[in-house]
């Protein structure tokens, strides 16, 4: 057995490589070998977003608080509230991050591949963003 005290390690800020706007990321637990899952909380001030990304095991969002976006390729903008829990496929290209007016933190849960849970592609534009 293994305990971890999340929020106990200092938070990270979002890359610009790869989120627009104030990100904060919180690492919640890693598996160690042969485990591959992983998670994160993950914080995105009004208007933040990650960049298209996509993961080769799919990922989970958990939405703890505030507002937020989320879209897959091809698909609509949808609003993302506390409760919802979104399943992105894997190799689904997609985003997420908060609304324009309101914070959203969720919890981030992937699978790693080969060592590669997720692939960043290029940023949101803001016009993608609005809509």
């Amino acid at each position: 057995m293994k305990i971890t005290r999340a929020g106990s390690t200092p938070s990270a800020k979002g890359p610009a490589d790869y989120f627009s706007g104030t990100v904060r990321l919180d690492r919640l637990f890693a598996a160690e070998d042969p485990g591959r899952v992983q998670g994160a909380s993950v914080t995105f001030e009004p208007g933040a977003r990650t960049a298209w990304h996509t993961h080769p095991l799919g990922q989970t969002i958990i939405v703890t608080s505030g507002l937020g976006r989320a879209q897959r390729v091809g698909g609509a903008i949808e609003e993302i509230r506390p409760g919802d829990v979104v399943w992105f496929e894997p190799g689904e290209k997609h985003w997420h991050g908060a609304s324009p007016e309101v914070a959203m933190t969720h919890i981030a849960i992937q699978e790693a591949l080969d060592g590669v849970a997720v692939t960043w592609l290029e940023h949101v534009s803001d016009e993608d963003y609005a809509g």
